[in-house]
């Protein structure tokens, strides 16, 4: 296939849910926005054309590190050309993204275990130490056959697509949608849609979705792409997905619940990222095989002062870890409540508790990290300085819908490590062949890691036009202030221009 790479010189819904539509470029982490229409794209004979173009400018101060660049500016860009047609029962999509970044940092990295200074310099690392980066790729381009064996309940989808766990079936009630959309999606699989490249799946997705049922399953290959902006190839990884979700209860009391099977093999001659000493990682380029195991259960709860929510998600893995044994697990519990008071500003309480599990002891043959596979990790971190991976995280958060083109969102998240012996993680996974794609900090002994606090606005001006943006403040404590004694507080914000047509 003919690549396209512009270098700078300056070097140095139907019921089913299909990921595929160019309206669900982000998951918004904390909005609450009714569903509004969107463009309906240009109709050349049967053929109907959609695109979309999101700009960011981004600003970082990552926790204090002279003389390395922790402050500092770019800009990421993604512009996205749909072509889609239907015949009788097949429908196909060729949809083509076109990534440019501007302005990357040259001195953002130092030694470990300070490491990458924000995610400026995972993207000019993976983009050959370049500031100004582009690439055109195939997205998505795939055939989906409906209604197989005379029955519309079937789809087979073959060929390259976007896919995120938990999004599989769209429920009746509004409220769940919304925490399915915000707190269940993407925890395991996701497009990392937040990234000026994103992620995309070349394999087969089946789904057979009826009434208030669905049995998923999928079997893919990861598109590289995330931070390189070259989204064209493969890695050397694998999965399959099997989900069955009921969408259940009605009136003063509905539910979605979800149980899934997870199998992920990452045949990569690469250097795990974990606690053991770098001679026992060296040693170790055995397969990655873990089986993950676990579900969802959402509820709503209508009553005279107002709507009461409870999620709760869970997980655990078997397998191996390289040569050794995989034994871990990961849990979230939270609630909410939209009270009936202020009705003009909507408002929507919620909180909760989430934990990754951690590895105690990096000298026996037991790994007891949460591996989180392949996420999109910011929708639950949106200062994407930690993942799910030995991680204890308390929040809470309060959201306000004035009208049904804004939402505002404020958060709250204590940080702490699930065990002192395992080290700090942040990433989404493998993304380049020669990447692991999660990074690991060590701590000194240390749990506390910080305290997020953080504001969104989101303005949804058109049905084609989306104004965003996003500040958020860490506090670090005693594990980060081990890393970074010379600044441990850190900022992270950007504007954002969403449009499509």
């Amino acid at each position: 296939m003919h690549k396209v790479w512009w270098r700078s010189r300056l070097r140095g819904t139907n019921r089913h849910a299909h990921s595929d539509d160019s309206s669900l470029l982000v998951l918004c982490a904390g909005a609450a926005f009714a569903q509004l229409p969107g463009p309906n794209g240009v109709k050349l004979g049967d053929i109907t054309v959609t695109g979309s173009l999101r700009s960011r400018v981004y600003v970082w101060n990552w926790f204090e590190t002279p003389p390395a660049e922790n402050r500092y500016a770019h800009s990421g860009n993604l512009l996205r050309l749909n072509l889609a047609g239907k015949r009788d029962h097949l429908d196909w999509s060729a949809e083509f993204a076109v990534p440019f970044l501007l302005g990357l940092p040259e001195k953002a990295i130092a030694p470990a275990a300070q490491g990458a200074l924000g995610l400026g310099s995972n993207y000019y690392s993976a983009n050959g130490s370049i500031r100004n980066a582009a690439m055109i790729f195939p997205k998505q381009l795939f055939l989906r056959l409906n209604g197989l064996g005379g029955s519309e309940a079937q789809k087979l989808q073959i060929g390259r697509f976007v896919f995120v766990d938990g999004a599989e079936l769209v429920p009746k009630n509004t409220t769940i949608t919304t925490l399915k959309r915000d707190r269940v999606s993407q925890r395991l699989l996701g497009d990392f849609g937040f990234s000026d490249a994103g992620r995309s799946f070349d394999g087969l997705h089946y789904s057979y979705s009826k009434s208030s049922h669905d049995f998923t399953l999928v079997a893919a290959i990861p598109t590289r792409g995330v931070f390189q902006v070259d989204g064209w190839g493969w890695n050397k990884a694998a999965f399959g997905y099997a989900a069955y979700t009921h969408d259940w209860g009605q009136g003063s009391h509905a539910a979605d619940t979800r149980f899934f099977i997870l199998a992920y093999d990452d045949w990569r001659r690469v250097l795990k990222t974990n606690n053991r000493t770098a001679e026992l990682r060296c040693e170790d380029m055995a397969n990655i095989r873990i089986g993950t195991f676990g579900g969802h259960s959402a509820h709503v709860f209508m009553t005279r002062a107002g709507a009461f929510d409870i999620l709760a998600w869970g997980t655990f893995q078997t397998g191996r870890w390289g040569a050794q044994q995989q034994r871990a697990y990961a849990a979230d519990l939270e609630g909410g409540f939209q009270p009936n008071i202020l009705p003009r500003l909507k408002p929507w309480i919620r909180g909760g508790f989430t934990r990754g599990s951690g590895d105690g002891n990096p000298n026996d043959n037991r790994h007891g990290t949460f591996f989180q596979v392949l996420p999109t990790p910011r929708p639950y971190a949106r200062f994407p300085f930690f993942n799910m991976m030995n991680t204890e995280d308390r929040f809470g958060a309060i959201i306000l819908r004035p009208q049904t083109k804004v939402a505002i969102s404020s958060e709250f998240h204590s940080l702490r490590l699930s065990d002192s012996n395992d080290l700090w993680y942040s990433g989404g996974g493998v993304f380049q062949p020669w990447t692991f794609g999660y990074a690991g900090r060590t701590t000194a002994g240390h749990r506390s890691l910080g305290n997020l606090y953080d504001t969104s606005a989101e303005y949804r001006a058109t049905s084609k036009l989306t104004l965003s943006a996003y500040l958020g403040h860490t506090q670090g404590l005693a594990a980060m202030k081990s890393i970074y004694p010379q600044g441990k507080d850190g900022q992270f914000g950007y504007l954002e221009f969403l449009y499509r047509f």
